[in-house]
């Protein structure tokens, strides 16, 4: 039985899983990410897949990894990444040389949308997008089960559209500086350490989101008034995602995709920012949680290379 492995690589953990044919995993395993150490992280994923091997008695047919941050295309650096150790490195280079075997490398907002997209919570729907909300905020679009990258593989990177001016002085927001160089990304603002700083700003404690989230619903005004904000800044996020892609689905992932109350509430957050007669699409919980990237990664892998 063939088998391919997804490595989804995040800003704390390193996670593989060895997929068959069928999707279904045969063995996973995760270890702590060496985020400054550069040769660390490549024993550290050598040493995953070496085990893998030995687990399953055989090597996997191909490799696919889901990396942070952007790559470059001619020289396949790493442009900017939330694993600091990786920036600026031929990671893509540096692991083929190790692994030896076929390696297709993606991105790991873009392996979290392929996964939900292949048995996931948008089967079914012939276009999806899933949105990432974690510590920053991004996501994939898949049209017709397949991923659609785009000419510099960053489609779906909406996290770095801007803040437009009306919101941020509707709610008193200050202009940040996002670290992929450019300022008043909705990244900033709209993850859950965006969360964490609208609170801030609205004179509450130093509390990160889910914090935040316990303390709204604990009846505190200030983080009341956050999550409104908060919740405001996502309706517009969205609905100028519907108006640029008009996906069948959303598929949430990331920390926030925890809270019930988004499924709730951002249809009507998202309705006053589209025009009459645009429906929102529905907005859905991930079916493969935290796991979805590494299944991805290995999707993407039996994809570029199907059983020998």
């Amino acid at each position: 039985m063939h088998t391919w492995y997804g490595i989804d690589i995040g800003g704390t953990k390193i996670e593989l899983v060895a997929c068959d044919a069928t999707l279904a995993v045969q063995h996973r395993q995760r270890v702590a990410t060496p985020t400054q150490d550069y040769p660390a992280f490549l024993q550290a994923v050598d040493d995953l897949v070496a085990a893998a091997d030995a687990a399953l008695g055989r090597p996997g047919v191909a490799v696919g990894i889901g990396l942070p941050g952007v790559r470059d295309r001619d020289s396949g650096r790493q442009l900017s990444a939330n694993v600091p150790g990786l920036t600026g490195r031929t990671v893509g280079l540096d692991l083929q040389a190790r692994l030896q075997r076929p390696l297709v490398l993606g991105n790991d907002l873009q392996c979290f949308a392929l996964s939900e997209a292949h048995d996931g919570a948008a089967a079914g729907y012939r276009s999806m997008f899933g949105v990432i909300l974690g510590t920053g905020a991004g996501g994939g679009y898949c049209l017709d089960g397949q991923l659609v990258a785009g000419n510099n593989g960053i489609a779906g990177e909406w996290g770095h559209w801007s803040l437009p001016a009306t919101l941020q002085h509707r709610h008193d927001l200050p202009l940040l500086d996002c670290g992929c160089g450019l300022r008043g990304c909705l990244e900033r603002y709209v993850s859950g350490s965006g969360l964490a700083m609208i609170h801030a700003r609205c004179g509450g404690d130093d509390l990160d989101a889910s914090a935040v989230v316990v303390a709204a619903q604990a009846g505190d005004a200030v983080a009341q008034k956050a999550l409104a904000i908060h919740r405001d800044l996502l309706g517009y996020s969205f609905a100028s995602l519907i108006l640029a892609l008009d996906p069948h689905v959303i598929v949430l992932g990331g920390g926030l995709s925890k809270l019930e109350q988004l499924y709730r509430d951002l249809p009507a957050a998202i309705a006053p920012y589209l025009f009459a007669g645009v429906r929102v699409p529905p907005i859905l919980p991930p079916a493969f949680g935290d796991a979805g990237g590494a299944r991805g990664a290995a999707l993407l892998a039996r994809q570029h290379h199907p059983s020998p």
